[in-house]
């Protein structure tokens, strides 16, 4: 793609990025057929070549970013479906950085009650105290959600009746391996996990100390800043990255600490923010810069981390049907593809793949809260496929996803590392009492 941006223009690094990324970009369209709100509406725009447009006139004319640009950026899952295909390498992910960073920066180019939203999202949901606090008050007002705005509800929907007490396995500390060591890793709590479903990480523990293998729960490492990075609040997300960053530099041999194998990571849509610090602070911050860099090089997967354990060897009897939803973050952001699959299978699962698989639930971090009406569309077409196989349960990687789709389905849905944990000593995952041929 030609483009017309001025040499003083390019003396701007985001820019010069932009104009980079933009010049990849063959105009071929494949990206068109993986996307979802092409998928769902048909309108170019709505699609990553059509957004590629749009941003690129947008950047190269300066000045306030028009209405059209905000609403069709906007609408974009960020599901990275388009990266996949794209047979150019086009960085679509880091241009629309660029984008909704400059929308921000324009400050008035959407509506005083969205640009509210967005700030109070950005701060309640990188906040575990101020999240448990939002989700005590929405529990309370669950009875009333079908009054509520359309906005609002998917905040209440995920309301537990009653909220969960704070789990242990979150405060700073170390978790000791079983036998013989085999490593050390550090474990990302987040900020909503902790809050919503303290199982998966309680699963990760058990599952890694079985294995051999120390995990260090680091004071500090709370928020990756994935959240208010996507909503465009780049100061507040470098302050949460930052800080996760130095706790976690501490660990580390350079840093001074008895070293790490790995930064584990339970929820896929934090993995890729993490996996991008060293992009996040190159340009700004040289000397953080290079402790970003190499806490992204250790940052896994909790999938990836046990493939590297070896075979999984099951000791319960286990054999669901289980339907494996690949979380768009981890499929399309990084490109994890088969894995987790692989594990199931080797813990005694029968598992099948989702028709569509490639097309978001509809989660996205905030998207559901911010775009609820496309959302919604994408998740009872999620929901559809899912069914049409009659798993005994279904399994994914992200928090997100978990809270979507189990929104809409009877069929419990756990986290794939809870499976696993299962099928080698650990609990029976909540919610899965009743499924046939539920081992011992």
């Amino acid at each position: 793609m030609q483009t017309r941006f001025s040499p003083d223009q390019l003396t701007d690094p985001a820019l010069r990025e932009a104009d980079a990324i933009l010049r990849k970009c063959v105009h071929c369209g494949f990206c068109t057929a993986t996307c979802p709100t092409f998928v769902l509406l048909g309108d170019e725009l709505d699609s990553p070549r059509g957004r590629i447009y749009l941003f690129k006139e947008m950047l190269e004319r300066g000045g306030p970013p028009p209405a059209s640009v905000v609403k069709h950026a906007d609408r974009c899952v960020t599901c990275l479906s388009c990266m996949t295909t794209c047979p150019s390498g086009v960085d679509y992910m880091h241009l629309l950085d660029v984008a909704r960073q400059r929308i921000e920066d324009a400050g008035t180019a959407r509506p005083l009650q969205e640009r509210w939203l967005r700030w109070a999202l950005s701060r309640i949901l990188s906040s575990s105290r101020l999240f448990r606090w939002a989700i005590g008050a929405a529990a309370l007002v669950k009875p009333l959600a079908a009054l509520l705005p359309s906005r609002l509800r998917p905040l209440v929907d995920m309301a537990p009746h009653r909220v969960p007490t704070p789990s242990t396995a979150f405060r700073p500390q170390t978790f000791p391996a079983s036998g013989p060591s085999r490593g050390r890793v550090a474990l990302l709590t987040g900020c909503v996990q902790p809050v919503l479903d303290s199982a998966i990480h309680e699963s990760t523990i058990r599952l890694l100390n079985r294995h051999g293998v120390a995990v260090v729960v680091a004071a500090g490492a709370e928020c990756c800043g994935g959240l208010a990075h996507h909503l465009g609040k780049e100061d507040f997300a470098k302050r949460k990255a930052r800080a996760a960053i130095e706790a976690w530099w501490g660990e580390t041999r350079d840093g001074g600490g008895p070293g790490l194998d790995a930064v584990v990571i339970t929820t896929s849509g934090c993995g890729i923010s993490v996996r991008d610090y060293g992009h996040m602070f190159e340009a700004d911050d040289p000397a953080l810069a290079r402790k970003a860099a190499a806490i992204a090089a250790l940052a896994v997967d909790i999938s990836e981390f046990v493939e590297r354990l070896g075979p999984i060897a099951p000791k319960v009897g286990t054999g669901q049907r289980v339907a494996y939803h690949a979380a768009c973050s981890l499929q399309h952001g990084q490109r994890i593809r088969t894995t987790p699959q692989a594990l199931l299978r080797q813990a005694g699962f029968e598992v099948r793949e989702v028709p569509e698989g490639h097309l978001c639930c509809g989660s996205a971090g905030t998207y559901n809260m911010l775009q609820p009406e496309l959302s919604e569309q994408l998740k009872r077409r999620k929901i559809g496929h899912i069914e049409s196989l009659a798993p005994d349960v279904i399994a994914t990687g992200n928090l997100g996803c978990i809270l979507q789709i189990g929104g809409g389905t009877r069929i419990p849905i756990v986290h794939t590392v809870q499976l696993l944990d299962w099928a080698t000593g650990g609990p029976r995952p909540e919610g899965m009492e009743r499924t046939p041929n539920a081992g011992t």
